[in-house]
């Protein structure tokens, strides 16, 4: 009579799902980082669907010299300063990153400061608050006013035929039927 029966806590769902298409996540810790970055989903929305994609991240407290090469999508809070290549994949630098660094990659998407010569087969967006002092080599290129921009800019439509026959063939690999 008196007894009020409260509900049994739930488990909290350990998945990441994407706030815009509602799909499961996957964030690859960098460094043994076990949380991904908080950003604001409508300033660094995506090029393209890359919600199974797997992302790297490399927080802000943490510096890289060396090279960085990969085959997942890289977000970089920290500072690098050397090589990234990441050919077939995008790389965001984030607000608080400062590189100092040669990048190669399908997309470049600039929110913080770059220093060296950035080279992408697809894009490259420079946002309001982002910073580049280099040569830029792209198909696309899109500076939103407000960013600050030294260096030339090469327009190479051949790569982007290149990175769109390329997604093409990897999309159609993914695409078959799939074995049990």
């Amino acid at each position: 009579m008196w007894k009020s029966k409260k509900p049994a806590p739930q488990a909290a769902d350990s998945k990441l799902t994407d706030l815009q298409t509602n799909q499961p996540t996957k964030v690859t810790p960098a460094f043994g980082r076990e949380h991904p970055p908080k950003m604001n989903n409508d300033a660094m929305r995506p090029l393209d669907a890359t919600a199974n994609r797997a992302i790297g991240w490399l927080g802000p407290g943490l510096h890289v010299k060396g090279d960085i090469t990969g085959s997942e999508d890289l977000l970089i809070d920290g500072s690098v300063e050397g090589l990234i290549q990441l050919d077939e994949r995008k790389l965001t630098v984030g607000t608080t990153a400062k590189l100092t660094a040669d990048i190669n990659a399908r997309d470049v998407v600039v929110y913080g400061y770059v220093k060296g010569n950035v080279r992408a087969s697809g894009r490259i967006e420079i946002k309001k608050d982002g910073s580049v002092i280099g040569n830029l080599t792209t198909a696309q290129i899109m500076i939103e006013d407000g960013a600050d921009f030294k260096g030339s800019i090469e327009i190479d439509r051949g790569s982007e035929r290149e990175a769109v026959s390329s997604r093409a063939v990897s999309a159609a690999a993914g695409a078959g039927p799939k074995g049990i």
